[in-house]
């Protein structure tokens, strides 16, 4: 998938890991969004790496939906952990949830690993910007960016009004 051309979509990508935001763990999954992104054509503009805290998060993906970017992925915490408040951030700011895309995100893993039944992500709209939750690992990050890529330049464009539904 790429952005048609002449369109430029503004992303950030937000890692949340109490172990990265503290140094002990590279952020692989970031990185891998953040190329996966960019290949695609989207501008990553900006890229954080936050703990599992959801006053932290929430007022980070408001700060963020706020400054006109497009695009929100979050990589992590949305497991079963005690610590794992991805989901809860989300759903505190988005105005509208898109639950196809983490239909489709869990539909594709399950494919893979049993244990994408356990996935608690979430997908939806803060005012234009789309925010998508994706797993922590590397691996599972990819393969679920894989599965909404073709359909995100056509949901940006319609997100950002430029285009009607059925375009």
């Amino acid at each position: 998938m790429s952005v048609e051309k002449g369109k430029k979509y503004r992303a950030a990508v937000v890692t949340v890991s109490d172990k990265g935001s503290a140094g002990e763990r590279e952020d692989i999954s970031g990185k891998a969004v953040r190329e996966m992104l960019e290949g695609a054509g989207i501008e990553v503009i900006r890229t954080e790496l936050v703990p599992d805290d959801f006053a932290a998060l929430t007022g980070l993906l408001d700060e963020l939906c706020g400054k006109g970017f497009n695009l929100i992925a979050t990589t992590g915490g949305t497991g079963l952990s005690p610590r794992d408040v991805t989901p809860e951030a989300t759903l505190a700011v988005i105005d509208r949830r898109v639950p196809g895309m983490a239909e489709a995100m869990r539909a594709e893993s399950l494919k893979v690993t049993p244990h994408a039944m356990i996935s608690r992500a979430v997908c939806g709209l803060s005012g234009q910007t789309l925010i998508i939750n994706l797993p922590g690992s590397p691996k599972g990050a990819r393969e679920c960016l894989e599965v909404v890529l073709p359909a995100l330049s056509h949901a940006l464009e319609v997100a950002s009004g430029s285009a009607s539904e059925c375009a």
